[in-house]
């Protein structure tokens, strides 16, 4: 009963998120690439929420299999067209989903604070960086066709920067200048989002290289 309590508290929470981004887009219809941001965004507490719920390593593994697996579907059939209703040919999605499942299987019980660095360097870093940049004019440049702007570019490091630092301090009560080393790696990282690479290569190598600097720290 307490499981299934459990999985129920983190449905719930999906549901709200997917429940603010349909109300959002009922009243912003131009706006198909921030209604898919608030999703991107939104699921990022959801690792800590369930954490604290203490739910295992291999209940977490077959919940983001099962939830890859839908997400493959809806890309395949557009069932649920928010989810993917966005100006670009992307496979962001299905690498957001596949990129937690490996943070999953490599941190959940040996290092969840670099599966949290990770996760959240591409949920707030890259999701805010993608609102900003579009939202704001700067200075842009074109990378492998896509577009990069300046203001976009410094809030992702910015906010890789704060998540490294209160992740970081939370782990080590310290602060040490490798939290700027892994923020200007996952920036640079950004910035070859081809086909939405990023949202793979952006969270994996953050959480590795999290793990790996604070080891030797």
């Amino acid at each position: 009963l307490i499981k299934l309590i459990k999985f129920a508290i983190i449905l719930l929470y999906l549901f709200l998120i997917f429940s603010i981004s349909i109300v959002f887009k009922k009243y912003n219809e131009d706006s198909r690439e921030a209604v898919r941001k608030i999703i991107h965004i939104g699921i990022g507490p959801l690792i800590p929420i369930a954490q604290f719920l203490k739910i295992g390593q291999i209940a977490a593994l077959i919940f983001t299999g099962i939830v890859s697996l839908m997400v493959l579907i809806n890309y395949t059939y557009k069932l649920f067209p928010t989810i993917e209703d966005v100006e670009r040919k992307s496979y962001g999605t299905i690498f957001y989903c596949l990129s937690l499942f490996i943070l999953i299987w490599l941190f959940w019980d040996k290092n969840p604070y670099a599966l949290i660095a990770g996760f959240f360097i591409m949920t707030f870093g890259d999701g805010l960086a993608g609102l900003i940049g579009k939202s704001l004019n700067s200075k842009s440049w074109i990378i492998f066709k896509q577009k990069k702007s300046l203001f976009g570019t410094l809030t992702m490091f910015l906010t890789s920067l704060v998540i490294c630092c209160s992740v970081g301090y939370a782990q080590q009560n310290s602060l040490n200048l490798n939290y700027f080393t892994i923020a200007l790696l996952a920036t640079v990282l950004e910035q070859f989002s081809i086909l939405g690479i990023d949202n793979l290569i952006v969270p994996v190598s953050s959480g590795l290289f999290f793990n790996f600097l604070m080891l030797i720290n």
